[in-house]
């Protein structure tokens, strides 16, 4: 099994049981503080994301692969490099993952390929394939069925391949051997808890998403609040900042598949040009993508916030160049969402 999933990209394929009772605390204590923040869905799931066999009744193994999903087609990639990144305030930064193709599409094609193959080995089976889409613990099972460890920022790290990379299940309805899980090895290392923009790490392996700039450009909705938004910087699509922290990246791989070679308008792209995409060139830009799961509203709302840092920014910025930006942000005032025309009256408002 594990040659079928090496062919078919993944990197590393691992087996668990379904008792993820030891989690179930934790699990309460985070949506009790209310750290889920706008994410209703978690509350709402509340223990069936623990009790896989409650989610697909009759599961009693499951089967968990990981993907490695560095782009091929970028020459430098690395914490310098994006770093680097983040200082050009004209410039957007979108999440390394998010510049491909949308992962759940691929993981899930090679996933329901993966079945297909065990099931010629030994005969048709109950299954069902998920890659983040539904209440399943997705970094808990990773870890026992040994993908890696859990790292402080929540995210599971792999002495070989950092963090860097997507993870999968399938649930099946019988039972195989389980893989030996990992120790840690973070030891007294703080760097993604120092390095994060928002502090949204509030304690060693405890995230508050309601400070997360991944949760606030992505699955928040409403207004980002005034206080972040300094903080976000020119990141207009997630935030990778405690992975490429973590020492233990400097080993992350870079994917086979073409599938997550960043697309070129996603790679340091400029936030005047961004401004200028109405819904149908945002749905044509992102054919295919995870970013066009956000929408065309809420694109233009985390654009905006960029060009109101770039704007605010004591960096120097030509007066033609701070004319276009406003012109740009000037174009959307009048937007029928009005979380939209607040950040626009914001971010013109800057540096004026």
């Amino acid at each position: 099994m594990q040659k079928a999933a090496l062919a078919l990209g993944f990197s590393q394929i691992g087996v668990t049981g379904v008792n993820l009772s030891e989690a179930e605390p934790g699990l309460e204590a985070w949506l009790s503080a209310g750290f889920h923040g706008s994410m209703n869905y978690m509350a709402s799931h509340g223990l069936k994301r623990a009790r896989p066999a409650e989610l697909v009744p009759g599961t009693i193994s499951v089967i968990t692969v990981r993907m490695d999903y560095l782009p091929l087609n970028v020459p430098e990639i690395s914490s310098e490099s994006e770093a680097k990144a983040l200082t050009q305030p004209l410039s957007g930064v979108v999440s390394v993952y998010a510049r491909g193709r949308d992962y759940h599409k691929v993981l899930r094609n090679r996933l329901q390929k993966l079945q297909a193959q065990m099931a010629d080995w030994v005969g048709p089976f109950g299954y069902r394939v998920f890659t983040d889409s539904a209440p399943v613990m997705e970094a808990e099972l990773a870890v026992r069925s040994g993908q890696g460890w859990r790292g402080k920022n929540t995210l599971v790290l792999q002495r070989d391949a950092g963090s860097f990379f997507f993870l999968g299940e399938i649930f099946i309805d019988f039972a195989l051997p389980e893989t030996e899980s990992l120790t840690s090895h973070c030891g007294t290392c703080s760097a993604c808890l120092d390095l994060c923009p928002t502090q949204a790490i509030v304690a060693p392996y405890q995230l508050d998403a309601r400070r997360c700039i991944s949760y606030l450009t992505i699955e928040h909705a409403g207004e980002i609040p005034h206080a972040l938004r300094p903080l976000i910087g020119n990141r207009i699509y997630g935030c990778d900042d405690c992975q490429w922290a973590c020492p233990w990246n400097k080993y992350a791989k870079r994917s086979p598949l073409p599938d997550f070679n960043a697309r070129e308008a996603l790679t340091s792209p400029q936030l005047v040009d961004l401004l200028d995409w109405d819904e149908p060139q945002f749905l044509k830009m992102t054919e295919g993508s995870a970013i066009r799961r956000i929408g065309h509203a809420r694109w233009i709302r985390n654009v905006a916030l960029a060009a109101g840092n770039a704007l605010a920014t004591i960096d120097p910025i030509s007066a033609n160049e701070r004319f276009s930006l406003r012109e740009a942000l000037s174009k959307w005032r009048h937007h029928a969402d009005p979380v939209v025309r607040e950040q626009i009256e914001w971010s013109l408002a800057q540096g004026a």
